[in-house]
Order: C-alpha cells, then structure tokens, then sequence
C-alpha cells in the first residue's frame, strides 16, 4: 500500500484502481441507510476535501459511523471514479482506522459551518484546518518560494540581517526594547528588536552587487486597525551601481514575475477567493502581470488629484505624505492599473535617502497598486557622504559610524525597496484584516499562541 497526499489522489500521479493510503482529518461525515459512510478528509495539500466511501463491510464500522469532525484518521483504499458532482475520483476504503480523536465534540471549536474571522483569531492554533486559512497558508508559502525563486534565477544573495539590532533605521522610534537576563546592558548597550535588515544588507550590497533579506521585523506601533501588526515580514532586495529608474524597472519586474508564479501554480486557492472573499481576485492579479507601470512625479501626481474633482477626507497637498484614499485614486480612477511615484518632498522621508539636485526632493518611490495602494516603498540610497551627513542626526552619526563608513570606502550608487510579505499576500488574498495573513497575528493587546 503506497502513501499518499489528497492532491496526489485528486489532482495525479495517482490513477483509477490505485491503492493508496492518506492521512488527514475529518470536515465531516454522513451515513445511509444502505449501509454506507461517506467521509470527506483534508489533509491540507489542497483545497479539495476527499471523499472516502466506507461500507458495512469494514470491521470496524461501527467507529467509522461515530466518527466526527476534526477526528485524525489514516485510510486505505483503492481510488476509483466518483458518481457525485463536484469530484472525479474517491477512495474506496478497505481500511480505516481513527489516529487522533476529538475529546469533545461539543467544545471542538472550527464546527461545520462558517465562522467569523473574528472568532477564528481566538483560536488561531485550529483556525488552520479551515478552508480559508489553509488556503491562505498554500498561497502565503507559494508566494514565499516564487520571491527566492526569482531572486535566484537572477543572481541575487540571501543575507541574513540581525534581528537584535541598535539602530531605528526608519527614525521613526516605534521600537520593541530589548532587555536581557542581566538588564538592558546585555549586549553592552540598549538594543531592539529590527524594524528593517536595510541598513545592514546595503553593506553586503556594496561588496556583492545583488542581494536580499527576507525576514521578520517589528513594529512598535500601537494601532488596533485592520493593517497593522507588531511582528512582520518584509522581503528587501538591494541592488549596486544602480539608480532610482532600475529600482523601479526591478520592483515592476519583481511584481509580475512572483505573482504570474502565484497565479499558474495556486489557481484553485485563488478561485476560492475569488468565490468567497473578493470576487475580483484573479482579474486583479492578472491586471498586475499584464499592466504597465504608469510613472507619476510626486509633485505630478499632487497636482492631478489637485484638479481631480474629488472629495478628499485629506486634501492632497505638496509636502505632505499620500494617504490610501490619494493611492487609490491615482491607480483606481487615474492610470487604471499600478503606478509608481518618484520623488517625494525629503523632509517626509528617511535620511537615508539620495537627496536630488532640486534640494527639496529625495530619490523616493511607492509602487502603487488598485485595491491596496502603496505595496512597495523604496529608494535610491545617499551614497555622498557629506550629503548624508547633512540629514543624519547627530546621535545617529556616532550610532551608524559602521553605515558612514560605507560611504568612504568604495561607496558606488545603489537602491533597495521594502515589501512587507502579509501586504502582499492581502494583496493576492483579497482579505481584509491583515491578521488573517500571518500565521499567528502579533498586535496590540495580542499574543496569546
């Protein structure tokens, strides 16, 4: 008897008049008069559940009939074509045997029927075996292995920044203090947990060209809303001798490329989203692959939602920062599709940045997308050293001498831009709080698993 996952059963290698084994868990269970249990079984290799038809004929069918859902069960059978609508092939059983009971069905939580996403957040170590998550983890995963895959096939390192770091590379001192077994001299200084791998991967950056980091950050922010977490992912590629236009021209390239993969590989988690979720999913996704990028200047694009005509809750204003409502109508009802902006005010954006020979204006850009609005945030790096010194803090001068020498030994042009995993598979998702796209939510108020 060979094993297998449901895909395999449902979707190939196997073929009819196989005998396969599979392992997974109970959705549910009805029994017939004529003496027949149809047991539909998940074991999370696919959306589809398989249906497992077991007969009187078993010794054991009596536990077969008790069986409930969220029971463990290992089958044996022979896959044969299906009679029932929905579904080409079953598994005969000619073994079934219960590996993990349910110790009480009245309390089990993730009943058969459809439960809030509210509800499912109180119990996140469960909410797995549903259909959403567990399509939302085969997408979150897909989308994981298409971001190294194309980094890979183009040459790019995987550096793995720190985690505990000194520094707030934003500024913006939303940081998670670390305080060791021996107080917060542990490390010899106030430490926190990383808010970016930037700064550190930029110094890879200048000695390999092309690299990335992909890995958790954090934010101290106390928002209770839909779109933030405390603890996230963030995916950001740094690439030399390189400006802000090839910055732009790779997150575009970036952005087809992972989700064209999505799309092809993840067709049947999509189309439940788009059944169930947001009917607009996949045209969205497909939009992305086969749209152009529109390319506004900041203050260009100020202008045009300016004259809009619309009613803004902010109105749009040079100098001051885009909100979503601004976003959303620049790819929504201007361009039609994604658009990225370049060149914000500086004074709105990270030191770090390359100031432009205007001296208002840094090599600043947002990717831009219908639904969403900023995806991608990034720039073209200050490679000057006196230029940086110009908008370094002094504090940050001494904190960041390891970054200041960058700039002196060997610094060449260079650009990165950020992407946070859970936005992007939001995104592809169409949910809409973003603590439904991260395994185990971290907010305010929030971390009971």
């Amino acid at each position: 008897m060979e094993d297998a996952t449901i895909h395999d059963v449902l979707n190939g290698p196997a073929t009819l008049g196989d005998q396969k084994r599979v392992r997974g868990w109970v959705k549910s269970r009805r029994t017939s008069k004529a003496g027949f249990s149809f047991v539909a079984v998940n074991d999370g290799s696919c959306l589809a559940d398989l249906q497992v038809v077991a007969d009187q004929g078993l010794p054991n069918y009596q536990e077969v009939t008790a069986l409930g859902v969220g029971c463990a069960v290992e089958v044996a059978g022979q896959v044969v074509a299906s009679p029932g609508k929905g579904q080409s092939r079953e598994l005969r059983a000619t073994q079934m045997r219960l590996v993990g009971p349910v110790a009480d069905p009245e309390t089990y939580p993730i009943a058969k029927k459809r439960h809030t996403f509210e509800h499912l957040r109180t119990v996140a170590h469960l909410r797995p075996r549903t259909n959403t998550f567990g399509a939302i983890a085969r997408v979150r995963n897909g989308i994981a292995q298409a971001i190294h895959g194309y980094f890979a096939k183009r040459g790019f390192v995987w550096v793995n920044t720190p985690i505990i770091t000194p520094s707030d590379c934003e500024g913006a001192g939303e940081l998670f203090r670390i305080a060791g077994p021996t107080g917060d001299g542990f490390f010899g200084r106030q430490t926190y947990l990383t808010v970016s791998g930037q700064l550190n991967v930029e110094a890879f950056c200048l000695a390999m060209s092309k690299v990335y980091t992909f890995g958790p950050t954090f934010r101290a922010e106390n928002s209770h809303t839909g779109r933030h977490l405390a603890e996230f992912w963030m995916i950001e590629p740094e690439i030399a001798f390189a400006d802000l236009g090839d910055l732009a021209d790779l997150a575009e390239d970036f952005l087809k490329n992972v989700l064209g993969e999505v799309l092809e590989r993840h067709a049947e988690d999509l189309a439940f989203f788009q059944a169930r979720v947001d009917a607009n999913v996949v045209t969205r996704l497909e939009n992305i692959v086969t749209s152009s990028f529109a390319r506004l200047d900041y203050g260009e694009a100020v202008d045009i939602l300016q004259n809009a005509g619309a009613t803004f809750e902010f109105p749009p204003q040079w100098g001051r920062d885009l909100q979503t409502e601004h976003e959303r109508h620049l790819t929504e009802r201007h361009a039609g599709g994604p658009v990225v902006v370049t060149n914000y005010p500086k004074e709105i954006k990270a030191f770090y940045m390359r100031q432009n020979d205007d001296e208002r204006t840094v090599a600043a850009m947002d990717v831009l997308v219908p639904g969403v609005g900023e995806i991608i945030g990034g720039s073209q790096r200050e490679e000057r050293l006196a230029k940086l010194d110009e908008r370094m803090a002094a504090d940050a001068k001494e904190d960041l001498w390891w970054y200041r020498d960058l700039r002196r030994y060997g610094s060449v042009p260079h650009a990165g831009f950020g992407l946070g995993l859970e936005r992007l598979v939001q995104f592809v998702t169409g949910m809409d709080n973003i603590r439904d796209t991260i395994p185990f939510p971290r907010a305010p108020g929030n971390a009971a698993f």
